[in-house]
């Protein structure tokens, strides 16, 4: 059964609590749109937390509340990091919960996250929802953020392997890099069928990576705990960041699981949809290799997919 309470959370006074008989996420409309918390009932927060910025709201510049958030592709300063520090309308749903954002006025441009519980499982459907509410046509793509909690470690899938022969001459895909990519970072493990990328607090640079997963899906493993976020695939379309579906930038503070929406060119009236399913697994070992997560891991998407 899904129910939806309101409280205060987070030094946030405004704040709902959307839980089933496993999993609780909450969110607030006092800012965002932004998802505060992804758990197990009673359990850690997947989200990372940034408790220097709890309760706040207002201001003109850009704040790191942690979370799942909303933005759009691709990244450009200004345009990406409109603040969003003010209050959103909250729409109680059958099954959830929709968060919409003010039109931003610098941009013309008005977020939506649609939140819907099942009733039985640990899985929520996330609808991410761009309108252009300006004058001229815009292109961009929908760019689902989830800024995960520190100490973890996300996986990547890597197109399928072939040995070489006359049938595979061509290249089945690209990972794309940036200024401040070290593939040297102790941080990274390139395998054969995956990345992985761990999250260490002692180490404070920045990475990044991205990648045209075909496959649908993206994980985090954290604490025995494994969130997976799946989502569609489009082999027409062209992407953003040099074809990039799926990207993972780490710091010292938190690693983001990133997934972004077809590259559109947006009418005024227009929207455009980029939907994640995100499932939560209990007992999942750690990943240190490629065997460690066709073991473990590799069996729960299958079944997620």
């Amino acid at each position: 059964m899904v129910q939806l309470q309101t409280l205060a959370a987070f030094g946030w006074p405004n704040c709902y609590r959307l839980s089933n008989n496993l999993l609780e996420l909450i969110v607030t409309r006092d800012v965002g749109p932004r998802v505060l918390r992804c758990a197990f009932l009673g359990g850690r927060n997947l989200f990372a937390e940034f408790p220097a910025t709890h309760g706040r709201s207002g201001g003109a510049h850009f704040v790191q509340y942690g979370g799942h958030r909303l933005w759009h592709a691709p990244e450009h300063h200004p345009r990406t990091y409109q603040p969003d520090n003010d209050p959103v309308t909250a729409t109680p749903l059958a099954d959830g919960l929709r968060l919409t954002q003010a039109v931003e006025a610098a941009t013309g441009i008005q977020k939506e996250i649609e939140l819907r519980l099942a009733a039985e499982e640990a899985c929520v459907t996330v609808i991410h929802r761009l309108q252009n509410r300006g004058l001229w046509e815009v292109e961009l793509a929908p760019w689902a953020l989830s800024a995960m909690a520190a100490g973890g470690v996300a996986i990547l899938p890597l197109p399928p392997r072939a040995p070489h022969s006359p049938a595979t001459l061509l290249p089945v895909g690209q990972l794309t890099l940036w200024s401040y990519t070290d593939l040297t970072d102790p941080r990274w493990t390139l395998g054969t069928r995956y990345v992985l990328l761990r999250q260490d607090p002692g180490q404070t640079t920045y990475q990044k990576i991205g990648a045209h997963v075909s496959q649908g899906w993206a994980a985090y493993a954290l604490d025995g705990n494994l969130f997976v976020k799946t989502f569609n695939h489009d082999p027409t379309a062209a992407y953003p960041d040099r074809n990039s579906n799926v990207e993972l930038f780490v710091n010292g503070q938190m690693l983001e699981l990133e997934t972004l929406g077809p590259l559109t060119r947006l009418a005024p009236g227009g929207s455009v949809e980029h939907g994640e399913t995100w499932r939560l697994y209990r007992d999942v070992p750690p990943p240190r290799t490629d065997a460690d997560v066709d073991a473990h891991i590799a069996p729960l998407i299958r079944s997620a997919l």
